[in-house]
């Protein structure tokens, strides 16, 4: 009986694609070799949750392991003598035996016929005869980036498990992230993914940015917004201001009367891609009255009031 790689990574057998990637990446992290050194079963494990999620992780695979166990995920081979096998389970099997085999699942012939055909039928690329070249698979990995990172640009670690027990083509590689990459962005390492198979091309790598947000900074595009609190003279009679920009704190001159909502546009102040674009700081007032007053202030206040016959909702159509 073969290993259960749901039990392997810890899922139901009816767990969804993403239950099972979301443990998949649990496991790989805890069991990694570099975090476990000199630790053997540390490692094994690791293997073992890499086989595992090769088979369940896989849509096709998955559906022929749920069917039929291990069996259903074999490979076809060629033996020394030249007779044509069916490895699966660490065991091969030569394909005049192989209907025999398939009778224990109680389909008899269509099982046979079935795990046949999805194994060498042609329909399949992964399933091509050993002399056919075959593509190496994709690799996606989500990158966690901090707001400053992605305002310089950094150099990121991703290892490349390999595939398949024997970890074939596993590698770790330094990336550059350029600067002004934005949330959810893919960006794609050519020839970096899994290998091919008998000469076929590697796959890609494929990396997702995952960017922290900002305390105070709000990104649109390659445009920064930030919200300034002013008072009512400040906005009423002007006033200069010190405010935070990534290159450091500039000085802001609000114009005397400014609005409450008000936009003013720090040029070439936010954030700088790859390309050499750059975007300007927004910097939007927020007017915030006194929370309390003393006597004095509100007679002041009152005194102010009198003077105004102004009404600023005069002309709306309500």
């Amino acid at each position: 009986m073969g290993r259960d790689h749901y039990k392997t990574l810890g899922v139901d057998r009816n767990a969804s694609a993403e239950e099972i990637k979301r443990a998949y990446r649990r496991l790989t992290k805890q069991y990694h070799p570099d975090r476990n050194p000199n630790d053997p079963t540390a490692e094994r494990k690791f293997k073992e949750v890499q086989q595992a999620y090769e088979v369940v992780g896989d849509k096709d695979k998955r559906a022929e392991y749920d069917q039929f166990g291990e069996a259903g995920v074999g490979q076809w081979d060629t033996d020394p003598r030249g007779q044509r096998v069916y490895t699966w389970g660490g065991s091969q099997i030569p394909f005049d035996d192989l209907q025999d085999l398939f009778g224990a699942f109680g389909g008899g012939a269509s099982v046979f016929e079935d795990v046949v055909n999805r194994a060498g039928g042609r329909s399949r690329p992964r399933r091509k005869a050993r002399s056919e070249p075959e593509p190496g698979r994709d690799i996606e990995r989500t990158v966690n980036l901090s707001f400053e990172q992605v305002v310089t640009g950094t150099t990121v670690e991703i290892d490349i498990p390999g595939d398949g027990a024997s970890r074939r083509g596993r590698q770790t590689l330094d990336v550059r992230i350029p600067p002004g990459v934005e949330d959810g962005q893919r960006i794609r390492i050519k020839s970096k993914g899994s290998p091919g198979a008998n000469g076929g091309p590697p796959g890609d790598l494929f990396l997702v940015c995952s960017v922290r947000s900002h305390p105070f900074f709000r990104r649109e595009g390659l445009d920064l917004h930030l919200d300034v609190p002013v008072s009512i003279p400040d906005a009423v009679l002007g006033a200069k201001v010190e405010v935070p920009t990534l290159a450091g704190p500039v000085t802001l001159t609000i114009p005397p009367g400014t609005a409450g909502g008000s936009k003013l546009r720090l040029g070439g102040k936010g954030i700088r891609d790859a390309s050499g674009n750059t975007g300007d700081q927004i910097v939007i007032l927020r007017v915030v009255p006194p929370k309390t007053l003393t006597d004095e202030q509100r007679r002041l206040f009152e005194q102010l009031a009198a003077t105004m016959h102004e009404n600023p909702r005069k002309g709306l159509k309500w």
